[in-house]
């Protein structure tokens, strides 16, 4: 309790870990809202290709200016990436390569292009150069006021357009064609959905760099994925996890010594997507795999409750008991006949003697029902 007392005191007056923590949930919250509508467009791989192409526009803006200002470098950066957005887009649509080809080219070319102007940059007799390497690999600790101030002044806006454009995005994500027969321009919608992407994606390059802010776009919306169907949802949800992620990813790196911020958050975003693949309720490997052995625990007893009926239609009196190796042999390949009968006994289908086993008035009404394709009280649903 007192560490924790001590983690939550640092987070509001230890001037350095609450910029961290402020900046880092800024980032969480614009990528993982624009990124729910990148992975439901199924451009998850655009995320990574935008925050590389982004790199000669950080550098060429530095040289420009000469400075090393937050807005400057941030505007440089999504002029570049949204650049290389479009032109992603147009080798797509103008030759024969296909997407993932596509962003293969841009990411690499732009990429190199970047490195080769930082490269440049080093050799220039200027002291501000020092820091801009950080947004290769993000370097979340060196997070200033100036740079939260930023990131929010592009964030959001990003936000309020996102819920101004709220339908029309829906409409582009889900259906274009009925949106355009609408009136709605696909055209001007696509390229608008596509530079909020790019400024959420560039204002998390300093923070965890070009190589990893693809995981801030894509984890924190395929984490929300698992949990709901519904758009408004998994977008709150999303935002939700990626702010959670960036909060957590700079308490942890604070209390290890030596430990980066930005991988730090990618692991905690990695293991949100991690606990909701396996936990979450509508899709969840675990709830699924308990939901799979319901369901096959009730096929098995009403495999075992038709046989017992079956068994008792071959006899005038249909309280004949049955051995369960009677019952066995019928029940070949769906095995478990013990344990089913004696679950049927607890629900008053069937009953067990010393000679044997038979089915009940209960029993034979329910697998009517069932037979007849009326619901079953078997498991004791309905």
């Amino acid at each position: 309790m007192i560490g924790e007392g001590l983690i939550f005191h640092d987070l509001i007056f230890d001037y350095t870990l609450r910029t961290v923590a402020i900046g880092s949930a800024i980032l969480g919250i614009v990528s993982g809202a624009l990124g729910s509508f990148a992975i439901l467009r199924k451009q998850s791989l655009l995320g990574d290709a935008i925050s590389h192409a982004a790199l000669p526009g950080i550098a060429i803006a530095f040289i420009l200016s000469g400075q090393k200002q937050p807005f400057i470098l941030i505007f440089g950066a999504a002029v570049a990436g949204w650049l290389g957005t479009l032109l992603v887009m147009s080798v797509i649509r103008s030759t024969r390569i296909k997407e993932d080809g596509a962003l293969g080219i841009v990411l690499s070319v732009f990429f190199g292009f970047g490195l080769v102007l930082l490269t440049y940059i080093q050799k220039l007799p200027l002291k501000s150069k020092a820091g801009l390497e950080t947004y290769i690999f993000g370097q979340a600790a060196s997070l200033i006021q100036q740079d939260v101030i930023a990131m929010l002044w592009f964030g959001i806006p990003v936000l309020v357009v996102l819920a101004l454009l709220w339908k029309e995005f829906r409409l582009l994500s889900f259906d274009p064609d009925y949106c355009s027969s609408i009136g709605f321009s696909v055209r001007f919608l696509d390229v608008t959905l596509l530079t909020l992407i790019v400024i959420s994606i560039v204002i998390g390059l300093q923070t965890v760099g070009a190589i990893l802010m693809s995981a801030m776009l894509v984890a924190p919306a395929a984490a929300a994925r698992q949990w709901t169907d519904r758009l408004g949802f998994m977008v709150i949800l999303s935002a939700i996890f990626g702010a959670v992620a960036g909060i957590s990813g700079a308490v942890i790196s604070s209390t290890v010594e030596h430990l980066p911020t930005g991988p730090t958050i990618v692991l905690c975003v990695g293991t949100i997507v991690f606990v909701s693949i396996l936990f979450a309720p509508n899709r969840g490997l675990v709830w699924n795999q308990i939901r799979m052995g319901m369901n096959n625990r009730r096929l098995q007893l009403l495999a075992v409750l038709e046989d017992l009926y079956v068994l008792s239609q071959q006899h005038e009196n249909q309280r004949h008991p049955h051995s369960l190796a009677v019952i066995r042999a019928m029940s070949e390949g769906h095995g478990g006949s013990e344990g089913s009968l004696k679950i049927l006994v607890e629900k008053g289908f069937a009953t067990a003697a010393e000679n044997g086993w038979t089915i009940t008035e209960k029993g034979i009404a329910e697998i009517e029902n069932y037979i007849t394709g009326k619901s079953t009280n078997v498991t004791g649903t309905t």
